[in-house]
């Protein structure tokens, strides 16, 4: 299923996830050093758009879980 893909949770997954959650907080504060303005995509990316995708990971990793524990 190609949903497996993206939405089971993995320890490489996790890993991922975290280390892109730091790069865009990292990149936010930056670009916001260097050039004197803030700026939203990184901000964003950082605040909303990576704990959503945590969250519909852990809910579909969980559904999957129970799905296969009832299966059996």
């Amino acid at each position: 299923m190609k949903f497996n893909k993206y939405f089971l949770l993995s320890w490489r997954k996790l890993w991922i996830i975290v280390v892109g959650w730091f790069v865009a907080v990292m990149l936010h504060n930056l670009v916001c050093a260097l050039f004197g303005f803030e700026e939203a995509v990184f901000f964003i990316i950082a605040i909303f758009v990576i704990p959503s995708y945590i969250i519909l990971v852990l809910i579909y990793s969980l559904v999957k879980l129970i799905r296969s524990k009832i299966n059996l």
